[in-house]
């Protein structure tokens, strides 16, 4: 079958969409494409919001001649169209991942789909022997990350989480300073953000036609279309975003492992509690804190939405981050994302002689190239990513079930909670399933 040219497909986009496993363009890999030379070969799956910015920063790197931007896919058409303009005309343009992924000059993907496709997909891609850049939160179940963690390490790819504050200059200025004891014993971190939204007050409808909405929907249980399911909005459903806490969370916690050096410790317990939303179909809690306790060494990680936002200081914003806490002093780390700040007195400390040197990232896609080419285990790896995103899923299992949590990190199972432990894993629709 030969591929649409991307002018045909720009015109019967809105046709195909309601046939969910065809593709408008691409059909099959050509091998052989442009990208020897040394040069990295990527593909985009998902390209709506971050994966519009990942996009463009790709497509400039392509244009400086240091990668290659061989293909895009997507659910929805009206991203297709958008993307394939950034694209150009060199990049294919596929709906279905899996034909993207059967491409075999592709060396890498970078995916930025909704969160209830990064284990599924994640792990597709590394079965396919593509290395992957995933946005955060890794998972959405524990099983999710297991599963990634295994496919990464069977198949030898770099792997790459979006949580990119690991590779801003400030949080590694805060680890370096945390780390070289500055502030003390570190007992307690905590976080601080604002509550979740309520709403999703839509009645179900039929899909747009340029959404193909099975395949959105992808391992999840079949519902019919709602407005208030997508395109961001899938944040605010427990099944497929999980709130703040997954979204934000992801970033503010993956700096708090970060900078406690803690990616290896996982919790030992779990206790959560907050304010179920009274109307609409969002359901995560509006307000919530959670409280996690590590031992050995000992201290607590408390997640507060909203939590007690400290002055702003000279940070850009005090709308999330955290504070830790130590038996000398205190130091805040705003923010955790792109949008890093930390106080002025770690962005002025110099490692003294013979004191503990913090790796610095170059920038989290440099990083990820450099553990493509070299091996070496990227600044938030997909061990790291999942410790993280299992921190933010049993902060909601302990919310939904009302009652603290004890978990068994060698057995990999809450303890004693036969109902917790049925929920580290769910079904998930055929094909779209681990």
């Amino acid at each position: 079958m030969d591929k649409l040219k991307r002018r045909e497909f720009l015109a019967t986009a809105a046709a195909a969409a309601s046939l969910p496993c065809l593709i408008p363009s691409g059909v099959l890999a050509v091998e052989g494409r442009e990208g020897a030379n040394g040069k990295l070969t990527i593909g985009h799956m998902g390209i709506g919001g971050m994966g519009s910015y990942h996009l463009h920063d790709i497509k400039g790197r392509a244009d400086r001649g240091e990668v290659n931007l061989a293909a895009i896919c997507d659910a929805d058409d009206r991203h297709l169209e958008n993307a394939s303009k950034i694209a150009g005309p060199k990049a294919d343009v596929y709906r279905d991942y899996r034909y993207l992924l059967e491409r075999k000059d592709i060396d890498a993907v970078i995916m930025a789909t909704p969160d209830h496709w990064h284990g599924v997909g994640m792990v597709h891609a590394a079965e396919s022997g593509k290395h992957v850049y995933v946005e955060k939160p890794a998972c959405c179940t524990i099983e999710e990350g297991r599963a990634m963690i295994a496919a990464a390490r069977k198949n030898k790819v770099s792997v790459q989480v979006g949580s990119q504050g690991r590779s801003t200059g400030d949080a590694c200025a805060a680890a370096s300073y945390l780390r070289n004891g500055m502030i003390g014993k570190v007992s307690k971190v905590t976080c601080w953000h604002y509550g979740n939204p309520v709403g999703g007050t839509d009645p179900d409808s039929p899909p747009p036609p340029e959404l193909d909405w099975d395949l959105w929907l992808g391992p999840m249980r079949w519902r019919p279309y709602n407005r208030c399911y997508c395109p961001g909005n899938f944040r605010w459903f427990l099944e497929s975003g999980g709130g703040q806490i997954r979204d934000r969370g992801a970033h503010v916690m993956s700096c708090a492992l970060y900078l406690m050096n803690a990616d290896h410790q996982p919790p030992a317990t779990i206790e959560a509690k907050g304010t179920a939303p009274t109307r609409g179909l969002w359901d995560c809690p509006v307000d919530m804190e959670v409280v996690y306790t590590f031992k050995d060494p000992d201290w607590t990680l408390v997640w507060s939405q909203p939590g007690n936002p400290p002055p702003k200081g000279d940070a850009g914003h005090n709308q999330y981050g955290a504070v830790y806490h130590g038996d000398k002093e205190t130091l805040t780390l705003y923010g955790g994302d792109g949008g890093t700040w930390t106080e002025k007195k770690a962005r002025q400390f110099k490692v003294p002689a013979g004191g503990v040197e913090v790796y610095r990232s170059p920038g989290h896609k440099e990083d990820w190239f450099q553990g493509i080419k070299t091996g070496k285990k990227t600044i938030m790896n997909i061990e790291a990513g999942v410790a993280v995103a299992d921190l933010t899923i049993m902060g909601n299992l302990s919310c939904i079930l009302g009652r603290k949590l004890s978990w068994d990190a060698a057995r990999g199972r809450f303890l004693g909670d036969e109902q917790a432990n049925r929920m580290i894993s769910r079904p998930q629709r055929h094909p779209y399933h681990l």
